[in-house]
């Protein structure tokens, strides 16, 4: 189980004096815990991803923030601490998956035009579950599909 295991990373990057790495794990374990708190139960582990894919979006988020703001050394803190976070979700879903989920998506719901959009994004994302994936990729490979 991933808490099991970030749990354990904490032990290990304890006894390595890993800081960086150290403070990354308790922040992964502490949004987990907090999501449990919210929900009044303990979480599946695809919900753990979500927590941790939400973390990572958020990351990169502030990465983007820094380099407007000309603070290359933030960034690249942040980008180390989205590494640590990565080796704990499953590997992205490549551009060929995505693309291949937005076709079986839009033959799936017979969409021709961007006003169906919801729909097709909807079934996309379903295909796609369980493996991690940018939803704003996604958004914008169904827009471009729709739009020819």
């Amino acid at each position: 189980m991933m808490q099991e295991r970030i749990q354990h990373e904490i032990s290990e990057s304890m006894r390595k004096r890993a800081e960086l790495r150290l403070s990354v794990l308790r922040m992964m374990k502490t949004a987990i815990r907090n999501r449990e708190v919210e929900k009044r139960k303990p979480l599946e582990e695809a919900e753990c991803q979500q927590v941790l894919s939400t973390l990572i979006r958020q990351g990169r988020d502030s990465i983007e923030q820094f380099r407007k703001g000309g603070r290359e050394d933030l960034a690249s803190k942040e980008e180390a601490e989205i590494g640590v976070i990565e080796e704990f979700l499953p590997a992205p879903a490549g551009e060929a998956d995505i693309d291949a989920a937005v076709e079986a998506a839009i033959a799936e719901t017979g969409a021709t035009t961007a006003k169906q959009m919801g729909a097709v994004m909807k079934a996309a994302m379903a295909r796609l579950a369980g493996r991690r994936v940018d939803g704003k990729a996604v958004s914008e490979k169904v827009r471009a599909r729709l739009s020819q």
